[in-house]
């Protein structure tokens, strides 16, 4: 079993500098490394202060300088917004630089309103996406590339440096939708379990999930398969559930705006379910200590959890799954 922490660098309502919430991100990271995670995954996000995070590989490269042990992740790079040459260097440098501490996740991105500021059309991004993915890769293991795609053609290009991981660093691919998670399990690509998604819609993308790398050849055992849940902990119950409901509201609240994705809260709504109840009863791991690690042993027996990707919804709450959740596990 394995842990991790999906960080964000919110910046709600604007409080305070931006530069203290960096400090306290980066504090968070360095207790990490002394602390039994395996990695810090770090969001991308531009245009919006949900999380002031829009340069992901200079930030992966910042939380390295101040940790020895932990393996750094990125959740996601956004490849249909890079183009892929530069996102192969970017990548390979920051392995080597960190001496091959680099966990690549990549995704496809959503928001339009990022789509639309950087030019490139939303209808294009999962094409773009596989093609980058499958560039990159070819990128790192091959001495030159030669490319004719749809969106990028290349010929004789020599990308440099080669990761210090070989053949390159782990790759994992952001799969919401079952189709998503068909065509990873294709690919033979292992997958992000995203922060929003009840638990039986993920407990059905495992098992498409599973079925695909069967039948193309690719086993499941030995992977790592990163499920991110948003957590809440606190020494009571209650105190624990009105974290939980605070990050409810304020996540919903931000799905309702035009900056991100609103797929959950219309299909909250399809179900003529309140969203934030949804959250509250099939999405957030909130309670005590001892009722967090009861809910992710469950998970462990249920849905094949092997690795955690904690989203915590306080500082308060960081703090008391490191000190006494943690250490029940590793």
């Amino acid at each position: 079993m394995k842990f991790g922490v999906l960080q964000f660098f919110s910046w709600p309502q604007r409080r305070g500098p931006l530069n203290d919430v960096y400090e306290r991100g980066m504090e968070r990271i360095r207790i990490m490394d002394q602390s039994g995670y395996d990695g810090v995954w770090l969001a991308e996000h531009h245009f919006t202060d949900y999380s002031v995070c829009p340069s992901i590989h200079m930030m992966a490269l910042h939380a390295a300088h101040q940790t020895s042990h932990l393996r750094i992740g990125t959740a996601v790079s956004l490849a249909p917004l890079y183009h892929p040459l530069r996102l192969a260097e970017e990548v390979a440098l920051l392995d080597v630089l960190t001496r091959g501490r680099v966990n690549w996740g990549v995704g496809r991105g959503f928001e339009a309103s990022e789509f639309a500021a950087l030019g490139v059309p939303l209808s294009e991004s999962q094409g773009r996406f596989r093609e980058a993915v499958e560039i990159v890769q070819r990128a790192w293991t091959q001495e030159k590339l030669n490319w004719s795609g749809e969106y990028w053609q290349f010929e004789n290009v020599e990308v440099l440096p080669k990761p210090c991981q070989i053949p390159h660093p782990p790759i994992w691919v952001a799969a919401s939708s079952p189709s998503a998670v068909e065509w990873a399990g294709k690919q033979g690509y292992s997958i992000l379990m995203d922060p929003h998604s009840p638990y039986g819609a993920i407990g059905g993308k495992w098992e498409i999930y599973r079925d695909a790398l069967a039948k193309n050849g690719h086993n499941i055992e030995g992977r790592d398969l990163p499920m991110a849940r948003l957590i809440a902990v606190a020494g009571s119950a209650d105190e624990a559930e009105d974290v939980a409901r605070r990050g409810a509201q304020w996540t919903v609240n931000t799905y309702e705006t035009p900056v991100t994705n609103p797929a959950l809260v219309e299909q909250a709504r399809r179900q003529e379910q309140d969203p934030v109840e949804q959250y509250m009863k099939d999405i957030i791991i909130y309670g005590t200590p001892e009722q967090v690690a009861a809910k992710i042993q469950q998970l462990q027996e249920e849905m094949h959890l092997n690795y955690l990707l904690c989203a915590p919804l306080s500082n308060d709450s960081f703090t008391l799954f490191t000190e006494k959740v943690l250490p029940r596990f590793i």
